[in-house]
């Protein structure tokens, strides 16, 4: 029988038990017991150490050359691409494919995503966050892969006017009415979405909502 004492019950068990998950997932902890070692193209030796911080993953790369030093971070959360849940540590060997073409390994671009995940949406980006030098970045950014070595292709070069002199007649400017929105209508909220927004913690309502929800179907 479901009364409201079993129902609180349920999710004061719920909320403890997703405290003590989201404690241990915040804990800063190695994906890997051996970093990824490469050269870049200007000799400098360089380590990829990769860790897990709740739901971002962390890649810290250190480069050390013969007269510099450098590191810079990226953030992200690979495992968005079903391949990378397959062969995660394959998804960083691709990255430092890319990495060690170049002369120095935090110039690369800002968000990368390996060739293995190209298919997957932009939240399996490895994005940049810091690094011990401040640097630009151009307007568009590119993923790390065959298409972002290809030469652009350069504009061609304006024709000379002819002799004769030619009235140009300046296009019609055609006017397009913008359509206002309709709007919509809130979504109804559930029994169980209800009780978690009342009984559990704000950051903690979601998996509250989906243990009621189970337990009262």
């Amino acid at each position: 029988m479901w009364t409201p004492a079993s129902a609180l019950l349920l999710l004061l068990a719920c909320c403890l038990w997703s405290a003590q998950a989201q404690s241990n997932s915040g804990r800063r902890q190695s994906i890997w017991d051996e970093p990824i070692k490469f050269n870049t193209k200007g000799k400098d030796l360089c380590t990829m150490i990769i860790t897990g911080q709740g739901e971002f993953t962390r890649l810290r790369l250190s480069c050390q050359g013969s007269k510099r030093s450098y590191w810079c971070e990226y953030v992200g959360k690979p495992y968005t691409c079903r391949s990378y849940n397959k062969n995660p540590r394959h998804y960083f060997v691709q990255m430092m494919w890319g990495l060690r073409k170049l002369h120095n390994a935090c110039q690369a671009p800002r968000q990368i995503q390996p060739h293995m995940c190209r298919k997957a949406t932009d939240e399996s980006q490895m994005v940049f966050t810091s690094a011990s030098s401040s640097r630009s970045w151009p307007d568009a950014s590119s993923r790390m892969g065959p298409a972002a070595s290809r030469p652009q292709p350069r504009p061609a070069a304006p024709t000379r006017p002819a002799s004769t002199k030619s009235i140009r007649v300046p296009p019609r400017v055609k006017t397009t009415q913008r359509t206002s929105p309709q709007p919509t209508t809130p979504p109804v909220e559930s029994n169980a979405k209800r009780m978690a927004r009342q009984y559990c913690w704000r950051s903690l309502q979601g998996i509250c909502s989906y243990f009621i929800g189970l337990f009262r179907n």
